[in-house]
């Protein structure tokens, strides 16, 4: 199963995994592949205890991180907006009809001594202080979402000798994120959880691939097994991104709520919404999508002013949702379509396993065919 690209970055498998959670980043990391810590949201504080603690775990096999860069955003003209200014936007409307959603399905506030949250920065100015930390640790990718990374990031991934990866849901998005100068271009297709474009992942891969070689391209959309996997390689791509799949393994910090949903969800059970970030990002549905789809309702702010209104009400929904109708109702999480197949609770390194041995079953099987054919 080895690639150039695998090859290059020390790693068995060519199997990217994107995750929030750090024991699973280092988990796939120790089993072959390359986890990938999703960074956005974090305190420069907390993000270098995570990575150190990573750095322990892996014990100097490769690992990576993902960052939230939109190239386009409310505020983005100005290179974003403050916390101050953020509030000053937000319609009292939009105030309104989220205390009005939590309180029809009863969902009780925080305690007096929680401090809620209220969303995440945007802008490569205001995550230049991340991005600096991040390449004070052993990393060696760096995944820009969203956006073409910075010259700036990406000088910095040269001169640390770490690849810089960014994420695209069109060939136009592939082709600027060429022009940036990226090591990898990520193939997103419309099957992904999170922020995903309209275009299929079988459609949009060999398109990136021919629109962007030589430089390698990883896909992503609905993989979550070997023969995906397989297929992807098919396709000319050089190893696949991964997400969804890892949300129910033993190692994953998914609500438990929110897992148990998933592994009794469908593949049709989800939906793209802007109801979460501002962005179009799939997650499944639940009665906080469906409120937010209803054209009675005040249509989503775009990013960052939605997850700076929703922030404290998710807050309130995840701690109560294992002991809350309502909120149970309401919770949920981003996923991409493969949750159909999420039957089953399994550790990270049962999943890599499945991997390599679907990927070996369905090269046999593909060898046998042209056996057949030639003979």
């Amino acid at each position: 199963m080895q690639t150039k690209l695998a090859e290059e970055l020390g790693i068995e498998f060519p199997i990217f995994a994107f995750t929030h959670c750090r024991d699973v980043a280092a988990a796939v990391t120790n089993a072959g592949g390359l986890g990938v810590l999703g960074v956005a949201g974090h305190s420069a504080k907390n993000l270098a205890m995570e990575l150190e603690w990573i750095e322990n775990e892996v014990d100097g096999k490769p690992f990576g991180v993902d960052l939230l860069l939109p190239a386009r955003f409310a505020g983005s003209d100005r290179g974003g907006f403050d916390a101050t200014q953020m509030d000053e936007l937000i319609p009292a409307e939009h105030r309104k009809f989220v205390d009005e959603l939590l309180a029809q399905h009863e969902v009780p506030s925080l305690p007096s001594d929680v401090t809620p949250s209220f969303g995440f920065a945007v802008g490569y100015e205001r995550q230049r202080e991340v991005i600096e930390l991040v390449f004070q640790h052993p990393i060696s990718l760096i995944a820009s979402a969203l956006g073409p990374p910075p010259p700036w990031m990406v000088e910095q991934g040269r001169e640390h000798g770490v690849k810089v990866a960014a994420l695209a849901g069109t060939v136009e998005h592939a082709q600027r994120h060429a022009e940036a100068g990226v090591d990898i271009v990520v193939a997103q297709g419309y099957e992904a959880g999170g922020h995903t474009g309209t275009v299929s992942t079988l459609v949009l891969v060999p398109e990136v691939v021919d629109a962007v070689s030589p430089i390698p391209v990883l896909a992503a959309g609905g993989i979550g097994n070997g023969r995906q996997l397989t297929a992807a390689l098919a396709l000319g791509a050089q190893g696949v991104w991964t997400g969804s799949v890892w949300l129910t393994t033993e190692e994953a910090e998914t609500h438990p709520v929110v897992k148990e949903k998933f592994l009794k969800a469908l593949s049709v059970d989800t939906v793209r919404s802007r109801s979460l970030t501002g962005k179009p990002a799939r997650q499944l549905r639940s009665a906080w999508t469906d409120a937010w789809e209803d054209p009675e309702n005040p249509d989503p702010l775009p990013m960052p002013l939605q997850p700076r209104l929703v922030s404290g009400a998710q807050e309130r929904i995840n701690r109560t949702a294992h002991n809350n109708p309502g909120a149970e109702q309401l919770v949920n999480y981003f996923v991409g379509q493969i949750v159909g197949s999420l039957n089953h609770v399994k550790s990270v390194r049962a999943v890599m396993e499945e991997f390599a041995v679907e990927y070996a079953d369905t090269m046999e099987h593909l060898d046998a065919l042209a056996e057949g054919a030639d003979s």
